[in-house]
């Protein structure tokens, strides 16, 4: 596992699989750019090499956006204050965003992955999927085709990156992270399962620290304890991701590989610490929150028309309040400017809030993500050949 020997040596795979059906075996890639933005500053200016980097402001309401492999050896990371960050990290060089820039490279790497195929699957300025179940190059091996793709973005941009390949999406970006950075990591057919059950719980995509506290609590730590829980059970504890979670540990993931899929909405949510609920403090937060959620929306490249402010109360229970303008929210200044008003509109609050989140949603170009739910469960309950 995690070796660059590839068992698709050929058009199928190998043991028997089914033909490629909405339920069968595919090959799939994930790459993920190395500390993108942070690892650009460096390959730009030669003196901030070797050095502990952050991207974004270094005021007090400053927020990290991406940090080098440097600053995180002291536990500095994205979306984190960067207050706390110099805290952590009193050496930390701080770099201001380069949108433009980290755009262009992105789209020289989008050109490198078109070259192996057509079904590409951005995420974001800095990692995509690529379906390359189709070898349109002949090139005979799913892993060849990640080492080259990861070749010829170190020779044409002059950064690295780190891929994963797998035969679906959950287990390909899985496996990006596994050998980090500049590294690449294989889970053949056959080896989902195992190689999901040895991961701690938090590795889940959309699994955080509360989270793994939760499961930490009901004996979970890791891939194996959850797979050892009936859906029943996870229904009850984790309610609408329990499915989810049921298949992930059992290495199922019938979602498509789809070029240019859309993005509903892209944004920020933060729980507190403490709940919240005087004017001054909620103004405090929201203002850290849409550095945030804009550093995102930057990053996908996205564009959209309405903003949603997110709260949920201390008793959990939810609001949300949205806004739609005529055309694409322009810039910062004017998202900033709706999610303060919508804030402001619900002020006083009834009572203390525990979360607070801002999206922009109705993108342009958006589409209906099409995955067919049905199909996941039934080939859940009917526990797939992998």
């Amino acid at each position: 596992m995690g070796s660059s020997n590839d068992p698709w040596a050929g058009d199928r795979f190998q043991g028997g699989e089914p033909d490629r059906t909405a339920t069968s075996l595919r090959k799939v890639i994930h790459v993920d750019m190395d500390a993108f933005f942070a690892s650009v500053e460096q390959r730009d200016d030669p003196s901030l090499r070797g050095k502990p980097v952050a991207v974004g402001g270094s005021s007090g309401r400053g927020v990290v956006a991406a940090a080098s492999y440097e600053a995180r050896k002291f536990g500095v990371r994205s979306a984190m204050p960067s207050a706390r960050a110099v805290k952590l990290c009193p050496d930390l060089i701080f770099c201001k965003a380069r949108f433009e820039v980290y755009r262009e490279v992105s789209q020289q790497i989008r050109a490198i992955f078109l070259d192996y195929t057509p079904h590409v699957e951005p995420l974001s300025l800095d990692e995509a999927y690529l379906d390359v179940t189709d070898d349109v190059r002949g090139i005979g091996s799913a892993t060849h085709i990640a080492e080259l793709i990861r070749k010829r973005i170190r020779a044409e941009t002059g950064l690295t990156a780190s891929a994963g390949v797998s035969y679906n999406k959950f287990l390909a970006k899985i496996a990006s992270d596994q050998n980090k950075p500049d590294g690449i990591c294989v889970i053949r057919p056959g080896e989902g399962a195992q190689f999901v059950a040895g991961l701690p719980v938090r590795r889940f995509h959309g699994i955080g620290p509360r989270g793994a506290e939760k499961m930490a609590a009901l004996g979970i730590e890791t891939g194996a304890d959850l797979r050892d829980k009936e859906l029943a059970w996870l229904r009850a504890n984790f309610g609408s991701i329990a499915d989810y979670l049921y298949r992930a540990v059992r290495g199922i993931d019938l979602r498509q590989v789809k070029a240019d899929r859309a993005r509903k909405s892209v944004g920020s949510e933060r729980t507190f610490e403490r709940d919240i609920s005087s004017g001054t403090a909620l103004r405090e937060t929201l203002e850290r929150i849409i550095d945030i959620a804009w550093d995102r929306i930057e990053r996908s490249g996205a564009s959209g028309r309405t903003v949603t402010l997110k709260l949920k109360y201390n008793d959990f229970t939810p609001a949300t309040r949205s806004r739609s303008v005529p055309h694409p929210v322009a810039d910062k200044p004017a998202f900033a400017q709706v999610a303060r008003e919508l804030l402001d509109a619900q002020l006083p609050l009834p009572k203390p809030i525990r979360l607070m989140g801002l999206t922009l949603s109705a993108l342009e170009g958006e589409e209906p993500d099409g995955v067919d739910e049905a199909a996941a469960v039934a080939a859940t309950q009917a526990e797939l050949p992998f």
